[in-house]
């Protein structure tokens, strides 16, 4: 019956119980009272029907006040157990509204004190990514920015004479074409295809490479220029939503701008996608950033290609106190949902 019914049936047992126990009780009673007295009006056979009266008024109350508590009580508790699945997905800034001053009480005000805890927690950890950006920042800027030009440049470099070989090759293979068009034909369309892998690999590995900073670039200014100049260097299809968000910190900023570079890089790099769809907003005092592709996806649970990138985008996310989740299916494509909280700066 619990396993059944639970809180409900627990409390309609306990009422049925009570009401039995309170029948006996009565007929007890009665026995004892015609033994030390001879009444001409009860004997046994009308105590026993005036017991099992009893017995069906008690279980009719019993049962009505049974469902009723037991209402109430679930109820209660179907709050606490929301509330609770609240917090776990993130959402802390919602409270508990408390009605009385019970034990259910009690635990609903400890939850809402939880809640504030967490909601601290989060900006504690935003202070310290802040705090941990500005030490970065003032003691390896200068050489991380130029050991990231140094290898943009090389890089530039590598894949340029890579393309260079491959012209010539397909201009040695052209005079194929003479002697055997087929096989001229075939190898073009094999030079074709890894020209274009590396053109892809290197736009993503430029992207990967380029600086941190936004300079004086807000979050939404810089994402913008990102996109336009990933649109004219590729042929991909953008569909982008973004909303300038307002004293927010230069910390968030730039985790968040390293996590878009990071999720158009392993597009560029593995997707195989034609379109890439972003939307990045605020709303109650949380940040949301969607990114998703039209392009070949791939199962989370077994692939392993693009497991750095999303471990850093996951790590960058954790560490404002936010919540990363991930969705793709090979040949559906591959969706990102992230949840930042903050707190406005004056």
């Amino acid at each position: 019956m619990k396993k059944l019914f639970g809180i409900r049936g627990w409390f309609i047992q306990s009422f049925i119980m009570m009401a039995f126990i309170g029948t006996l009780i009565l007929f007890v009673g009665l026995q004892i009272y015609l033994f030390n007295n001879d009444s001409t009006i009860l004997d046994i056979k009308m105590t026993f029907w005036l017991s099992i009266s009893a017995l069906i008024i008690f279980l009719f109350v019993g049962g009505y006040f049974g469902i009723k508590g037991s209402q109430l009580l679930k109820g209660r508790l179907t709050d606490v157990l929301l509330y609770i699945s609240t917090l776990r997905s993130g959402n802390i800034s919602e409270k508990l509204k408390i009605n009385e001053r019970d034990e259910i009480g009690l635990i609903a005000e400890e939850l809402n004190q939880l809640g504030n805890y967490i909601q601290e927690q989060s900006s504690s950890l935003q202070r310290l990514a802040d705090t941990k950006t500005s030490l970065a920042q003032s003691a390896h800027t200068a050489v991380v920015m130029e050991e990231r030009q140094r290898l943009a440049r090389d890089l530039h470099d590598v894949v340029s004479q890579q393309l260079f070989a491959l012209s010539m090759m397909s201009s040695a293979t052209l005079r194929l074409f003479d002697t055997d068009q087929e096989k001229a034909k075939s190898q073009l369309e094999e030079i074709s295809k890894i020209a274009a892998n590396a053109q892809g690999e290197m736009r993503a590995l430029l992207l990967h490479l380029r600086p941190i900073q936004l300079s004086d670039d807000n979050l939404c200014d810089g994402v913008i220029k990102l996109l336009q100049e990933l649109k004219g260097k590729t042929n991909l299809d953008f569909q982008a939503s973004i909303d300038e968000i307002e004293h927010i910190s230069k910390a968030t900023e730039e985790h968040l701008f390293r996590i878009i570079q990071e999720a158009l890089s392993n597009i560029l790099r593995h997707a195989e996608a034609s379109k890439i769809t972003m939307t990045l907003t605020e709303k109650e005092n949380y940040i949301y950033l969607f990114i998703g592709d039209n392009g070949k996806g791939f199962n989370p649970n077994t692939e392993r290609i693009v497991s750095y990138g999303l471990k850093t985008m996951r790590e960058r996310c954790e560490e404002l106190g936010g919540v990363f989740k991930i969705r793709s299916k090979e040949k559906e494509g591959t969706y990102i949902d992230i949840r930042v909280p903050f707190v406005r700066e004056v």
